[in-house]
């Protein structure tokens, strides 16, 4: 089983028509590098906030929806959205015809770990883990802290989401991100070291591949974690750390065919 994946580290604004202009950039890019389906960060089209225009959004989704269907191209599109009147923060799945297949909404909302509830625990609902079957390939969705539970904004225990994925069949996670950014030594160094062990460790624990992109704005910092594509072998791609960036990955999953064994003897 095979599948080309384009990785779209591209900014993400507050404003809708900003962010529309960049994501028809990155689905143009993608079809034209031949790609299956195009990731692009947390709240890519509609920004990260529960505060988004309705109405734009609605409409953004169907332009860029038709032009990535016009493309034949998938999509692993980030983006809040409100539905039935709960707000979701989703990874929202589409097949290169333009079905939807279903969405992975943010799971590991981040909050108060102590005293009154605030942050977007307060604000967002969440829905149960889907595998999603794309043209063959059993995929998953997972947003941001959905992957590594940082401790500092978690206030329930570590779910190991991914282990639950694989468990139910996914092969592939795909995993938005959109991380808070500064130049201080702990988020450049530190935090960003715990982002980039996460997906190391549950690639390889787990026997997944995960494809995962951050927000490249603002365009100046590193990002808060690093993209590409990532196998229990290690990083197999790995995009720069500064700045809009994308390409076109060809993940084959026959190399990942057979359960690793623990280092351990687990």
């Amino acid at each position: 089983m095979k599948l080309n994946v384009s990785l779209a580290q591209v900014p993400v604004y507050g404003q809708v028509g900003s962010n529309v202009s960049v994501l028809r950039e990155a689905v143009r890019r993608a079809a034209d590098e031949g790609a299956d389906i195009l990731l692009t960060p947390e709240g890519a089209l509609s920004g990260y906030t529960h505060l988004f225009n309705r109405q734009e959004t609605l409409e953004a989704l169907a332009e860029i929806t038709a032009l990535a269907r016009e493309h034949s191209l998938g999509l692993a599109l980030g983006t809040c959205m409100e539905e039935e009147g709960r707000i979701y923060n989703q990874l929202r799945f589409y097949l290169p015809t333009g079905e939807y297949l279903g969405c992975h909404t943010k799971t590991l909302l981040c909050g108060s770990t102590e005293g009154p509830l605030k942050g977007e625990i307060t604000v967002f609902s969440t829905l149960p883990l889907r595998v999603f079957d794309f043209l063959g390939v059993p995929i998953a969705g997972l947003i941001c802290n959905d992957m590594w539970a940082n401790p500092l904004c978690t206030p329930d225990p570590n779910p190991y989401l991914c282990r639950q994925l694989a468990r139910m069949g996914a092969r592939i996670i795909f995993h938005a991100v959109n991380g808070g950014r500064d130049d201080s030594a702990f988020t450049q160094e530190t935090a960003k070291c715990f982002h980039e062990v996460n997906l190391l460790m549950n690639a390889r624990a787990d026997n997944l591949v995960i494809a995962t992109v951050d927000n490249a704005e603002p365009e100046h910092l590193g990002v808060s974690s690093p993209g590409g594509v990532v196998t229990p072998a290690g990083w197999a791609v790995k995009l720069p750390d500064k700045g809009s960036q994308q390409l076109c990955h060809e993940i084959d999953l026959r190399a990942f065919a057979e359960a690793r064994r623990s280092p351990y003897g687990l």
